[in-house]
């Protein structure tokens, strides 16, 4: 078994959370979220996030609007729906419950018998 497999399939599941929590922030085109996700060191290219965001659209998760732009073709700005932030509300209380209960799992304490 490769680690970094194993490492890359940690990072595709927390995807959609971590896009949805960008877009919490502010409305933002493709190129603004893979940048955010590569500062974050979550090593995203882009065919790996166009599909992601079309699968959030359709879920009715995000909606999308046109703009100009200054420097080239026009962007597509993607932001939150409102089940969209509804979804992401649920999807952090899951989230903070699995950060702890992996850190209870993981911790090198011994446990109670």
């Amino acid at each position: 078994m490769k680690i970094e497999n194993t490492k890359a399939q940690m990072r595709k599941g927390v995807l959609e959370f971590c896009i949805l929590s960008i877009l919490q922030r502010g409305d933002a085109y493709t190129n603004e979220i893979l940048s955010s996700l590569k500062d974050a060191k979550l090593l995203v290219v882009e065919g790996t996030i166009y599909p992601l965001l079309t699968r959030l659209k359709n879920a009715g998760l995000l909606s999308y609007r046109w703009e100009e732009s200054k420097s080239g073709p026009p962007r597509k700005y993607y932001e939150l729906t409102e089940t969209g932030n509804l979804f992401l509300k649920e999807l952090t209380t899951t989230w903070t419950d699995l950060v702890e209960a992996v850190a209870l799992v993981t911790s090198n304490k011994p446990t109670k018998k």
